[in-house]
């Protein structure tokens, strides 16, 4: 996660270095160069936040962690998807079991079984299930969750996700009582994948289904 955030910063510093490479500067640029720093110092003090809030909870310092992690998911527009991980584990050790299996899903769709968190994240998730199981008071809690479906998810270098709808089959089967039926699936167009930008907006229930 601090290498998705560094990059940007490698990027920042070197627009700021091209600027003073053209010598005299003039007010646009030297305006320019000042958003640039503050957007760097800014993006450092969020890096610091996120590695912050992990420490806090290996330390099992949750509800401080917690404050940082909703902290760093106002200030930060794309989420690494390594995020998704670690907020849904700490949501789990707070007891937010509808949280945690929120943001740990999302982690599996993003990763698969090749993530670095990936059996963790199922180890995490099935204990939150179990949990949730257990709730009887689950609507008392629902207006203090924060659900994966209000923030765009950095979806990695691929810009792909396996379509969550049909598991990447591409066909969506429906049990019957005598025989089950096939259906195209509506959302990935035969592809078994959805763009990152698909992917955010089915998050959001925005992705609307083709007419097969």
């Amino acid at each position: 996660m601090r290498n998705y955030i560094l990059a940007g910063f490698t990027c920042i510093l070197l627009l700021t270095s091209l600027t003073r490479g053209f010598g005299q500067h003039s007010e646009q640029e030297k305006i320019l160069e000042k958003e640039l720093l503050r957007a760097t110092a800014k993006q450092r003090f969020l890096t610091m936040q996120l590695d912050s809030a992990i420490l806090l909870t290996d330390q099992e310092a949750f509800e401080a962690a917690d404050e940082k992690f909703r902290f760093v998911l106002k200030n930060l527009k794309s989420i690494p998807s390594d995020f998704t991980y670690y907020f849904g584990k700490n949501s789990f050790h707070l007891g937010q079991y509808k949280q945690s299996i929120d943001w740990l899903n999302k982690y599996i769709q993003l990763k698969g079984t090749s993530g670095q968190f990936s059996q963790e994240a199922v180890e995490w998730l099935t204990q939150a299930e179990a949990e949730l199981l257990k709730e009887r008071d689950v609507q008392s809690k629902k207006a203090g969750e924060v659900l994966s479906r209000d923030y765009e998810i950095d979806c990695g270098p691929s810009g792909k996700v396996v379509c969550p709808v049909c598991d990447g089959k591409t066909v969506v089967v429906k049990k019957g009582y005598y025989s089950d039926s096939y259906k195209t699936c509506p959302y990935c167009n035969r592809l078994g994948y959805l763009s990152c930008e698909d992917y955010n907006k089915l998050v959001r229930g925005q992705l609307k289904p083709a007419n097969n």
